[in-house]
């Protein structure tokens, strides 16, 4: 699976780079033999996400809120947990089904910044490209350093998970193939 974890903060470095530190990123695209609405109802369905989701050790919905246009604004607070670290934080999750695209913001926790994006682009009627796109940056230099590494390999794992759960819930109809 290609990925990359690239240095990069976005906006805040256009107005002073002096300022931003490195911000660990992960990317990748990957083909999937799974169907594209397939793989964003798997990825919306977030209150599953303690069942395989690396780190991921409890999820719980505050609110859900179906828009006019066709999407959905869900807040969810995850709590990630590794060894004796465990830690919550509250996102603010848009599920866009018509564009086939799901994009998490990070509201509180211990993070600095949080992002999370997704995009299912059929292919066939049995294929699709899955995007996956995210980066972070702790709030605390102590947790970044106790954390950092654990996540950035967790995070590298992590499309992966939601590709076995695919293949878990509507079968293994090949092997998932780079892009």
């Amino acid at each position: 699976m290609p990925a990359m974890i690239l240095p990069d903060c976005g906006l805040r470095a256009l107005r002073n780079p002096a300022e931003c530190p490195a911000m660990p990123q992960f990317s990748s695209k990957r083909r999937l033999h799974h169907s594209a609405p397939q793989m964003f109802d798997l990825v919306a369905d977030v209150e599953r996400y303690p069942e395989f989701v690396p780190l991921c050790k409890s999820l719980k919905i505050r609110q859900r809120t179906p828009k006019p246009d066709g999407t959905e604004i869900v807040i969810a607070d995850m709590t990630i947990s590794f060894k004796l670290v465990r830690e919550a934080f509250t996102s603010r999750v848009t599920l866009d089904r018509p564009n086939l695209k799901i994009m998490a913001e990070y509201l509180k926790g211990p993070f600095s910044n949080l992002e999370n994006r997704w995009s299912f682009e059929p292919k066939t009627d049995v294929d699709c490209d899955v995007g996956f796109f995210l980066a972070y940056e702790f709030k605390s230099r102590m947790l970044a350093m106790l954390m950092g590494t654990m996540f950035d390999t967790a995070f590298q794992r992590f499309a992966a998970a939601f590709e076995k759960r695919a293949d878990a819930i509507y079968g293994k109809a090949g092997v998932g193939t780079p892009r």
